[in-house]
């Protein structure tokens, strides 16, 4: 008997405390950390005010939206994630999450999402939200990603979406803002996941991904990286200088934009050797996760000064 109740305690423990955390690894919470950020700063950015909890209420449905797009990814790709070392533990190829499941899962998250933001938000913002959705599981993981080099370039977008849809929830159109964040988005996104590519560049070759270093090349890789790179710094600065944003954030995009260019410079003219660490690559990488959080940070700070009278310009 004291055998028996040894074998089968751990063994009934075991899948509830890993069944929660398996559906939440499929929610990808990392990524999803950065979409809400984004979108609150969006929020918190846009003219005009927004009851407390609505603005809660439209935050919870950008994040359910992006967890739900994301276990659809892990879904659809669960035969490609267990032939990469990086992503062969992930529930669904680990087995510990079925792949029924996970659509079901994905399906309840991302059609609550935006039935909540229509309802209590608004369909504007609910359309979007939708949009961001489908371009993510849709024209990004079902059709770019596995046919062209170009599935980060254009399939950027499906990350851009949150900060237009956190200043749509509060002021119900689009300006030209929120268009501006979406576009810093939108071209952020190559240098930052090319960075990662170039040091699993190996891994997206043996799953037969057309990743822009395996199909077109680590010379072609770095040079787009750095141009990518260089072309943020006019472009995050352009809410300032159009007018839409105030000196604080003009000043802070400018500093930390040029220094997001000035560690894309080594990336960029560099050729890896035998043996590579790829310490360039990786520490763009890294920063440029960073970039984004101070970025958008700045972005809150400056309209809350603005608010106050302490600096002068008018986001719209």
């Amino acid at each position: 008997m004291t055998t028996t109740t040894t074998l089968i305690t751990p063994t009934a423990a075991t899948p509830m405390s890993s069944h929660w955390r398996d559906f939440l690894a499929l929610t990808k919470p990392g990524v999803v950390r950065l979409v809400v950020f984004t979108g609150l700063c969006g929020l918190l950015a846009a003219p005009g005010h927004i009851n407390p909890v609505l603005g809660f209420t439209a935050i919870l449905c950008i994040a359910l939206a992006a967890g739900g797009a994301a276990a659809f990814n892990q879904w659809y790709e669960s035969e490609l994630d267990a032939r990469m070392k990086r992503t062969a533990k992930r529930p669904i190829p680990a087995g510990r999450v079925s792949r029924n499941d996970a659509r079901d899962f994905a399906s309840v998250l991302c059609g609550a999402s935006v039935l909540v933001m229509g309802l209590a938000i608004g369909w504007l913002a609910a359309a979007i939200l939708a949009v961001s959705i489908f371009y993510y599981v849709v024209v990004y993981t079902m059709w770019l990603k596995p046919r062209t080099p170009q599935n980060i370039v254009i399939g950027g977008g499906a990350g851009a979406f949150p900060p237009l849809i956190g200043w749509v929830a509060v002021t119900g159109d689009v300006t030209l803002t929120p268009v501006l964040l979406f576009a810093i988005i939108f071209f952020w996104t190559p240098p930052h996941f090319w960075a990662l590519a170039m040091f699993v560049k190996s891994d997206y070759a043996q799953a037969g991904v057309p990743m822009m270093p395996v199909v077109h090349g680590e010379v072609a890789t770095r040079r787009q990286i750095l141009a990518y790179a260089l072309f943020m710094v006019p472009l995050a600065a352009a809410p300032w200088y159009l007018g839409t944003a105030g000196v604080v954030y003009g000043a802070a995009s400018l500093a930390l934009t040029g220094f997001f260019a000035a560690l894309a410079v080594p990336v960029g003219l560099r050729r890896s050797v035998e043996g590579d660490t790829m310490k360039p690559e990786k520490r763009l990488f890294a920063y440029s996760i960073l970039y984004l959080f101070a970025l958008f940070g700045v972005l809150v700070i400056d309209r809350v000064l603005q608010n106050a009278g302490i600096i002068a310009g008018g986001l719209a």
